[in-house]
């Protein structure tokens, strides 16, 4: 007979954070095969789980970005310790441990399948908008001449994109994101300044885009033809925040199958993000 008491609250190191991504993998989450180490790198001090008698049986992320915003995600229970109460208690542990690991009154973001969004919101969540995964079947396609892959003399610009985007610097992520191993990136370049760039990762099926971030939808879908294009025949998926009217007919112009959604999800005011320059969303893992 199980007993909470039974249950010890740990951080995770690399080896806990690789089986968080294995576990991703048999639920059918499409994880890719390097994730762990970046996830890792991003906050070592950012993936608590429950052990009982020394085995980990649920985990998740509860990342921290230079203590200015937190996001959490990777929430997993093995299968034979689901519906005991053991998920809903890990849930507040994290989001409790992670709040006293920021600055006084800075935001959290999630995001939350449709099944647990009531859940999150009983617990202070409060949804932003939809994250809606699309699929297509990658195709070839002439590239723009302003297209190029990202150098590492770009990785300044990039970075300052990112934070207009993502709302914080995030630079222990996106420097091993961008040079991660199997992953393809794009950048278009107009008077040499940058106008939008994509990330496109492997995953154990097919590709993600993660992010696609543009100035406007005429360059959006230059790299989107780019990524379709560089994955002639596999699976290409894209995650869009709903709100962004322009992405969701870049969406419906190239067929892409609704595969499934989120919410994302914030506790704390909604981050600064220039939103209309989100076309794909970086990951629902750490945001």
């Amino acid at each position: 007979m199980l007993k909470m008491e039974d249950l010890q609250f740990q951080k995770l190191d690399l080896d806990g954070v690789k089986t968080l991504v294995k576990w991703a993998g048999l639920e059918g989450w499409n994880p890719g095969p390097c994730d762990a180490e970046v996830f890792n790198q991003t906050d070592p001090d950012g993936f608590y789980g429950y052990f009982r008698d020394g085995e980990l049986i649920a985990g998740g992320s509860i990342v921290s970005y230079e203590n200015e915003f937190g996001f959490m995600g990777f929430f997993i229970v093995l299968p034979e310790y689901r519906s005991l109460g053991i998920g809903r208690m890990l849930w507040h542990q994290r989001r409790d441990t992670l709040v006293a690991r920021l600055n006084k009154g800075a935001s959290i973001g999630m995001d939350g399948v449709v099944s647990m969004q009531s859940f999150y919101e009983k617990g202070g969540f409060q949804k932003a908008f939809r994250g809606i995964r699309y699929e297509r079947i990658g195709t070839g396609f002439d590239l723009h001449e302003n297209i190029a892959g990202i150098l590492e003399e770009d990785i300044p610009q990039v970075l300052d994109y990112d934070k207009r985007c993502f709302g914080f610097l995030r630079s222990k992520f996106m420097i091993p994101w961008l040079t991660l191993s199997g992953n393809k990136t794009f950048k278009y370049m107009e008077d040499n300044m940058l106008k939008g760039f994509a990330v496109m990762r492997k995953v154990d099926k097919g590709y993600k885009i993660c992010p696609l971030f543009a100035d406007h939808s005429l360059i959006a879908e230059e790299l989107y033809k780019a990524c379709l294009n560089a994955a002639v025949d596999e699976p290409v998926y894209l995650d869009i925040p709903e709100v962004n009217k322009e992405a969701q007919i870049i969406i419906e112009k190239y067929n892409a199958e609704y595969v499934f959604e989120c919410a994302r999800m914030y506790l704390g005011p909604v981050p600064q993000m220039e939103i209309d320059k989100i076309y794909g969303i970086t990951t629902f893992e750490l945001g």
